[in-house]
């Protein structure tokens, strides 16, 4: 099993980055990578129970994925199972993926995603791949520092 771990620095309270991480008008805005919307969601990852997102390329292809909040800790953790679904639907290999907001001590927020039970280095390079880009758009949003 392989892990990934991406860590920024945005310059709010940990509150407000919590808040652009799990309520779903903030999701909306950067989640998936960059040339990807969110075509269907059920996407809230502020309460414990069952999310859903369907990305749509420039291409028009879909890529859909879901799972539970099993954890929440405001405003320090979200932590959900994630699986990709197949062209039938079903849901694929569960993995585990963790936000944590902490303080940075100097009134903004050091944020850190950890994405473990990937199955193997290539799915953690392609998730590293994903993450990255999708981050790149919350930096613009939350104003990175």
């Amino acid at each position: 099993m392989s892990t990934v771990k991406i860590e920024r620095t945005f310059p709010h309270p940990p509150e407000t980055v919590f808040a652009f991480v799990t309520q779903t008008e903030h999701l909306l805005d950067w989640w998936g990578p960059e040339g990807m919307g969110v075509k269907e969601h059920a996407l809230d990852l502020s309460r414990p129970g069952d999310w859903s997102s369907t990305l749509v390329n420039a291409e028009g292809g879909l890529h859909k994925m879901s799972g539970q909040v099993v954890a929440i800790d405001p405003p320090r953790s979200v932590e959900f199972t994630w699986g990709w679904h197949d062209d039938q639907d079903e849901r694929g290999q569960e993995s585990r993926v963790r936000f944590e907001v902490e303080p940075d001590g100097h009134g903004g927020s050091h944020f850190r995603l950890i994405h473990s039970g990937l199955a193997d280095d290539e799915s953690a390079a392609n998730h590293n791949h994903g993450w990255s880009s999708s981050l790149r758009k919350l930096d613009k949003l939350a104003g990175a520092a």
